[in-house]
């Protein structure tokens, strides 16, 4: 599924029906016309969060009253573990009501909630579920997460790191790792070698979800993880989760991932082609790099699109081109061609949009492109 509006359009009176049939096996007097019915009335217009919230009350209102028993029915009827690269929004998407049911109707039980959004995060996620318990219940729930970051499952292993997020998408920030990751780290430093990739992806970007706020305490976990395992885990785990620091220029974070020498980097030559495109098309970019030192230096390279928004402002997003060797004296041509389409964050308007080529965070040469609506 693709994004939040792919994801949506599935939470409608059918995913009702499905979920509905699911529990009727535990619970034979679960009504699974009238949750449909009253699922597809109230849908329409609303967004992701709203729709699963919709799905969630219904099954408050038909469910046994006692939360209890009602988890019980809900925890039956999950099924099988995901296994290693399966999707919860792809083969678990349709319990994302019933993780949501934790999270409105669980706090005052936040034992047992938990305990369910342990089996729940392995057939699907408890990534949102758990953040209502961290900000209620902090202090059952955080020796909870440290429990959960050694579990023999992947899937319960992921959740200690993507539940405390501090800038989880599509959910509300966690203001007091803003302000103090420290908790966060220590719950981190357990998972950033782990051996599933699933798990080292939602570690990185933690790592960068603090690196926004906290650059120097980002900076400091990635070197103690790095001297504490040298391993390819680490270290792809540290390259992704310092990348919005490397993307800023941020000299440390370069360093760190030994990326170095980007002032003895030239360009020969950079240009965007064609001059002129309309939306859909693509521009082509091309660079020529020189090393002017004799000695070997690693370099990343990255290029800034300047999108033209309405009323004639822009805003710089970065991309990566390349990381690449070059030795002394030695020139480069790179070659990227850049798509020119909408996306689900970002609308294009007509106008000069600049291009500039940036090598190790240094801007080194600029060129531009028009669009035509």
């Amino acid at each position: 599924m693709d994004g939040e509006y792919g994801l949506k359009r599935h939470f409608n009176g059918d995913a009702a029906r499905l979920l509905g049939g699911m529990i009727r096996e535990f619970h034979p007097g679960f009504d699974v016309d009238g949750y449909a019915s009253e699922v597809e009335g109230r849908i329409p217009g609303k967004e992701l969060k709203d729709r699963v919230l919709v799905l969630a009350e219904g099954l408050r209102g038909r469910l046994p009253q006692d939360y209890n028993e009602a988890l019980v029915i809900l925890v039956a009827l999950l099924g099988d573990e995901l296994a290693e690269g399966e999707g919860m929004f792809n083969n678990g998407w349709y319990l994302m009501p019933v993780a949501r049911f934790v999270e409105e109707y669980g706090l005052k039980t936040p034992a047992e909630s938990l305990d369910a959004l342990v089996e729940i995060t392995r057939r699907h996620t408890a990534e949102y579920a758990v953040r209502p318990f961290i900000e209620q219940w902090y202090d059952l729930t955080m020796p909870r997460l440290a429990e959960f970051a050694c579990h023999p499952s992947h899937n319960v292993r992921r959740l200690a790191s993507e539940g405390t997020r501090p800038r989880l998408p599509w959910a509300r920030t966690l203001t007091r790792f803003v302000h103090d990751p420290d908790p966060v780290l220590r719950i981190l430093d357990t998972l950033h070698d782990d051996p599933s990739d699933y798990v080292r992806k939602s570690v990185a970007n933690n790592l960068n979800d603090i690196s926004r706020d906290n650059p120097e305490i980002a900076l400091a976990a990635a070197r103690r993880w790095l001297l504490a395992s040298s391993g390819p885990g680490t270290s792809w785990t540290v390259k992704h989760g310092l990348r919005t620091l490397v993307k800023k220029g941020n000299q440390e974070a370069l360093e760190i991932l030994g990326v170095t020498g980007g002032e003895h980097v030239k360009v020969a030559r950079f240009d965007v082609s064609p001059r002129s495109v309309i939306l859909g098309d693509f521009v082509t970019i091309r660079v020529d790099l020189r090393n002017t030192d004799q000695k070997t230096h690693t370099v990343a390279v990255d290029y800034v699109v300047h999108h033209v928004r309405k009323g004639g402002r822009s805003i710089p997003k970065v991309f990566k081109l390349t990381t690449l060797e070059l030795a002394g004296g030695e020139r480069r041509t790179v070659e990227k061609i850049h798509p020119i389409r909408e996306v689900q964050t970002r609308r294009y308007y007509p106008g000069e949009h600049v291009i500039d080529i940036q090598v190790n965070g240094l801007v080194l040469a600029s060129d531009r492109f028009d669009l035509d609506l």
